[in-house]
């Protein structure tokens, strides 16, 4: 893949772009008990918000793509909620990851947790690519929100950076 198909943020970007997203969450009145992050990548936008909308946050940790960035047929399980029907069931939840690229496993992890019961979900993206989805997002979510809706290139997160210097140069 060449530079010109890859899309780079800094921090500064990504910490901006969350602000502005928190920001708009508040002022929707969606006030969640708790967040939960899908890892790896929804861990630092998760833990950002977390500035804004002082809330608990846990995590869960599912994997769609194989080593060489293949997306495999369904999401796979790597990590859960210890007692997840304890802590979600009654809860309003917003769940956070950092793109919404075929929504497949957006669609899985909300299944999941809607299976426990939450009084709601809500869910918070940082990037959405402008595309056709493989998955849908449930109807009993009740909102949805995007940092930055964006072109069909592939992201490249500080995060991931092996040089952090060198990230997007």
């Amino acid at each position: 893949m060449s530079t010109e198909e890859k899309i780079y943020f800094t921090y500064n970007q990504i910490h901006n772009t969350i602000q502005k997203l928190s920001k708009q969450i508040i002022a929707s009145g969606y006030d969640p008990d708790l967040i939960v992050a899908i890892g790896t990548g929804g861990f630092i936008p998760a833990r950002i918000i977390k500035t804004y909308i002082s809330k608990p946050i846990l995590t869960v940790g599912l994997r769609l793509y194989d080593a060489n960035n293949k997306p495999k047929a369904a999401p796979e399980k790597i990590q859960w909620i210890d007692e997840v029907e304890k802590k979600l069931k009654g809860k309003k939840i917003l769940l956070v990851d950092e793109v919404d690229d075929s929504r497949v496993t957006l669609e899985y992890c909300l299944r999941e947790l809607l299976s426990d019961e939450p009084a709601e979900i809500a869910v918070a993206v940082l990037h959405n690519k402008n595309k056709e989805k493989r998955g849908t997002i449930p109807e009993e979510v009740k909102q949805y929100w995007a940092g930055e809706e964006l072109e069909d290139k592939w992201i490249c997160y500080p995060w991931d950076a092996v040089d952090i210097d060198k990230h997007g140069l």
